[in-house]
């Protein structure tokens, strides 16, 4: 045996007694439990980012379904409050016709009230004015005792006929 023959021998059994030695030492098993454990984190950690998801999903689900009802509710309310809208205006145009026409209304009356005043006092003035001119005409005529007796009975008559 030659020198490299003896140095790939004692290489040889140094191999084989690291090796029992780790044998011995269970470093094998240790390593398998290692990456058993190693397997199992990353299998449990699958495990839970799959259901992340799914939860995540089904979050997702239902904030989508929320939206589309949230969306179609405010369409409900906007929808709603046009029609309000127009109802209110069309019943504002109408209390302002009736307004108008009660207005109206009030101030022809007045009018009218207005008017009768207005020829009730030409009566009384022109009764006044013809009660005047009579008694200036009779009292230019009648003289004495029974004309002014004459003038006083005319005057009375005439004011209780024309009033």
């Amino acid at each position: 045996m030659d020198a490299t023959a003896w140095a790939t021998f004692w290489v040889f059994l140094a191999l084989l007694v690291f090796i029992a030695g780790m044998v011995y030492l269970k470093v094998p098993g240790k390593i398998v439990e290692a990456l058993d454990g190693r397997s199992d984190k990353i299998r449990s950690d699958i495990e839970e980012a799959r259901k992340l998801r799914e939860e995540a999903q089904a979050l997702l689900a239902d904030y989508q379904r929320r939206s589309s009802n949230v969306e179609q509710e405010a369409r409900e309310i906007i929808d709603l409050a046009k029609r309000e809208a127009t109802a209110l205006a069309k019943e504002a145009k109408v209390r302002m016709e009736d307004y108008v026409v009660r207005r109206t209304r009030a101030v022809e009356q007045r009018i009218g009230q207005a008017e009768t005043q207005a020829l009730a006092d030409v009566r009384s003035r022109a009764v006044d004015v013809a009660a005047a001119a009579a008694a200036s005409i009779l009292a230019e005529k009648t003289v004495g005792a029974d004309g002014d007796r004459l003038v006083d009975d005319g005057i009375a008559t005439v004011k209780e006929r024309l009033n």
